[in-house]
């Protein structure tokens, strides 16, 4: 488990599903300039889980950017795939929640099971 989440529990809450950016982030050209130091830190500083009562997005390090958002809030939470991202099990996910919130986050690692982790709660 990632230490922010880690850090963070509320009291009677557990990690339920997690994941985290997928390799692919390897393959773009930002990493070719910075040779692969900047997607690998972001790929072992980000977090995507899913507890018994909230989803907790962190990403970044020193601009780090939080997404939190109770179990109860979300209305649903969407999977894009190309066909490429589906061959190796990797795609963007929206999460939506009542209000009209909309987050998106691309290149997340098992996308599909994240989205039954979360079905599977509500």
């Amino acid at each position: 488990m990632g230490r922010y989440v880690n850090n963070h529990l509320i009291k009677d809450e557990s990690v339920v599903f997690e994941t985290k950016y997928h390799w692919v982030i390897f393959l773009t050209i930002k990493s070719l300039f910075t040779l692969t130091i900047s997607p690998w830190i972001e790929r072992s500083l980000s977090e995507f889980v899913i507890t018994n009562r909230r989803v907790v997005i962190k990403t970044g390090f020193i601009a780090r950017s939080t997404f939190e958002m109770n179990l109860s809030k979300i209305e649903s939470v969407n999977v894009d795939q190309s066909v490429m991202a589906r061959i190796f099990n990797y795609g963007s996910i929206t999460v939506i929640g009542t209000g009209g919130t909309r987050e998106t986050f691309h290149n997340i690692a098992k996308p599909l099971s994240f989205r039954k982790a979360f079905q599977e709660l509500c």
